[in-house]
This record gives C-alpha cells, sequence and structure tokens, in this order.
C-alpha cells in the first residue's frame, strides 16, 4: 500500500537534522525538539514516505511544547522525496527489517539522554511511519504507548505476541490506501497474539489528514480531535 500520489508541501530544504546518535551500528541522525521546561518523557516521531519533513518536525515540536522530549530519526538519511515517485522508491529500498533496527537505535538514544524522564517511550508516526509505530511496538518492549496515524503495513503483518504497548490508531474513513473493513482484521489479530485491545479511531477524513502542508487533503476538525486523544494517551502510558 502507498500514500495517495500528492506531493509533499515543504520549503525545499534538506531534512531536518540537529543530532547525531549511533543506531544499528551505524552512525543516524535525527530531529530532536526539548519541552520548555528542560526534560520530560521520551516520544519518537517517525517520518512519513517522503522523508524528515517540515511536517515531521512541526509534530516533533508541538510534542515537545506538551512537555515531552520529541526525537525524530531521519530514516533516508538526510533525503527527502519531491514527488510520489521518488517517495515509494526511497520506501521501497528501506527494508522494514532495516527500519525497525534503526528505530531501536533511535529508542536507545533517547532513553539515554539525561533530559528524559521515562523509562519506555510512546512512538507516534504517520503512513509509513505509522506502520513502522506497529512494527517497533511489536518487537520492542520499551515501547509503551504506539500511535500509528493511517499506518501503513508494509508486507507481513507483524508478530504481536511480544507486544506491551497500548495501542491507538488514527484512520480516515475515505483512505483508499487502507481501507476501513481491514482495521477490525489487525486489531483480532494484535488482540489474539498479545491480549492488548487496540483503540482504532476512524475520521471522516481521507489518507494524510493530519498533515496540514497538505490543504487538499489536511481536515482541521479530525486533526484537532486526534491530537487531543493522542497527548492524553501518551501521558497516560509513557511510564
Amino acid at each position: 500500500m502507498a500514500d495517495t500520489p500528492d506531493t509533499p508541501r515543504s520549503t525545499g530544504r534538506p531534512s531536518h537534522q540537529n543530532v547525531t546518535f549511533d543506531s544499528a551500528g551505524t552512525p543516524a541522525h535525527g530531529y530532536l525538539a526539548r519541552p520548555p521546561a528542560g526534560s520530560g518523557p521520551g516520544v519518537l516521531v517517525i517520518q512519513e514516505w517522503w522523508g524528515l519533513t517540515d511536517h515531521i518536525a512541526d509534530v516533533a515540536d508541538r510534542l515537545a511544547a506538551q512537555g515531552f522530549v520529541a526525537l525524530a530519526p531521519d530514516l533516508y538519511g538526510g533525503n527527502v522525496a519531491h514527488d510520489s515517485d521518488e517517495a515509494f522508491r526511497m520506501m521501497r529500498e528501506l527494508p522494514v527489517a532495516r527500519g525497525v533496527e534503526l528505530l531501536a537505535g533511535a529508542v536507545d538514544h533517547l532513553l539515554a539522554r539525561p533530559e528524559v524522564t521515562s523509562e519506555t517511550v510512546g512512538a507516534v508516526g504517520f503512513c509509513m511511519g505509522g506502520g513502522f509505530v506497529l512494527y517497533l511496538a511489536a518487537s520492542d518492549p520499551r515501547v509503551s504507548a504506539a500511535v500509528p496515524f493511517y499506518g501503513v503495513i508494509q508486507g507481513e503483518v507483524p508478530d504481536f505476541s511480544g507486544l506491551k504497548a497500548q495501542i491507538l490508531g488514527h484512520y480516515g474513513e475515505r483512505d483508499e490506501a487502507i481501507p476501513v473493513a481491514t482495521l477490525d482484521g489487525l486489531r483480532r489479530t494484535i488482540e489474539q497474539q498479545s491480549g492488548i485491545e487496540a483503540d482504532f479511531r476512524v475520521y471522516p477524513a481521507d489518507h494524510a489528514f493530519f498533515n496540514d502542508g497538505r490543504p487538499e487533503v489536511y481536515d482541521p476538525e479530525s486533526s484537532a480531535k486526534a491530537w487531543a486523544a493522542t497527548l492524553e494517551f501518551l501521558t497516560t502510558h509513557i511510564s
């Protein structure tokens, strides 16, 4: 499954990077946003298939403004797609297992930072990144709060037997990439394998409805509801 075929709204700048860390045996980069108080619980922000764009950095900034230490790992190593064909190619060139390795390294880095006060982290992701939220949470018990926004699962559904995280998912009822009819099956699989009941919420919106840089799909009302629920969820479930 893939995102909708629209070009991302961005400034054209290179990918946002302001922090470097070791991940999966190689140097990795990302965008780190700290809260006004200087410390707080840790949250990963996982990019759409476009890359580490203005939108993803803005989400990290918004989480920081709410008291979280937010890290957006750069899964494309500084590259940002300019159209859907390029985004699809870049997504396909990142194997899921490798992406999960890089994200696990980002969890290492986040939890090791002195300003992070939590023993677990939250993970919030969008489109491709929403799928990676589920893959990461399924494999890493240090993720205690998983929030996929219209998460695209590439290939096999994750093995959720080791899942420890609570899950809050946000989806659009008009999303052709992720038909709403498929969510019941995914919810049942998660519950059967882990005993955890995922909370999947559906909004009268399209794919990428939270991306305010794309006015053709952005839905302010649905976004506001999803954001408020996400903040409450992260506050409750990050230990």
